[in-house]
């Protein structure tokens, strides 16, 4: 790893230099292990600021923080079990550089439940910006806290898992693992079904909703779109909360 001419610096000084102000100017490093293989994670004062596969690691972190890297002794608190199951647990982000909009595409990512999926344009209508599926798509795809923001469970409308940072093999592999039937989504997009309703319950959800898992065949309606599932009676499901009357991308 190449010294930092900062670090350097402050090596030179008479008198080692604190561990807080160490922390304030500098960022921790360490290799831990997730369920897509081992990782490189970085940490400032403020939280985790980026998880990364594979080489490279010193230089993007750099690139895109500006902070000089040093090892850490251990992980933080709580990491290695929220990069297993995507539930933070108090364990803090720092998202600072971010603009505004990745942000609360990233908020809005990081409320999606482990085994459940949410379309790209569910992200879009959620944070009021209902034509910028795209933009949603690139924001998610510099997710810089992949696993701890769980970015794998935003898909496209056919099933497909589409991009993910650290490939669409892993991002499959960790849906899943989480319970996820990417094939059943499959099967449902090729018959133009997107949200599936309940006749005794009045409510329509996405196919992976836990409601929409209780309801049984005899029961069970499919539909193209939320305005259509709303023309028929049935009224959107308050906990998966489809949110937009187009065609999910």
């Amino acid at each position: 790893m190449t010294q930092d001419p900062l670090l350097t610096g402050l090596a030179a000084l008479a008198v080692e230099p604190p561990e807080a102000l160490l922390d304030r100017i500098a960022a921790r490093w360490i290799r831990v292990p997730a369920p897509i293989g081992e990782l490189s994670v970085a940490y400032t004062d403020q939280g985790v600021a980026y998880v990364h596969s594979g080489d490279g690691f010193t230089r993007a972190f750099r690139e895109r923080f500006g902070r000089p890297l040093l090892p850490a002794a251990r992980p933080p608190a709580g990491l290695v079990p929220a990069l297993r199951t995507g539930r933070l647990s108090g364990l803090r982000l720092d998202l600072r550089g971010l603009s505004p909009f990745q942000r609360s595409v990233l908020e809005a990512a990081r409320d999606i439940p482990r085994g459940e999926v949410r379309p790209y344009a569910w992200i879009a209508a959620r944070i009021g910006r209902p034509k910028a599926v795209r933009a949603v798509g690139t924001a998610l795809g510099h997710n810089p806290v992949p696993l701890l923001i769980p970015c794998h469970r935003v898909i496209r409308s056919d099933g497909a898992a589409g991009e993910y940072v650290f490939g669409p093999a892993a991002k499959e592999r960790l849906l899943a693992a989480e319970g996820v039937d990417l094939e059943r989504l499959r099967a449902l997009a090729g018959e133009r079904v997107f949200y599936l309703a309940s006749d005794t319950t009045g409510v329509v959800c996405f196919p992976t909703c836990h409601n929409a898992r209780r309801i049984t065949a005899a029961h069970r309606h499919g539909f193209r779109s939320l305005s259509q599932a709303r023309a028929a009676g049935y009224r959107p499901c308050r906990t998966c909360r489809p949110a937009t009357d187009d065609i999910p991308a």
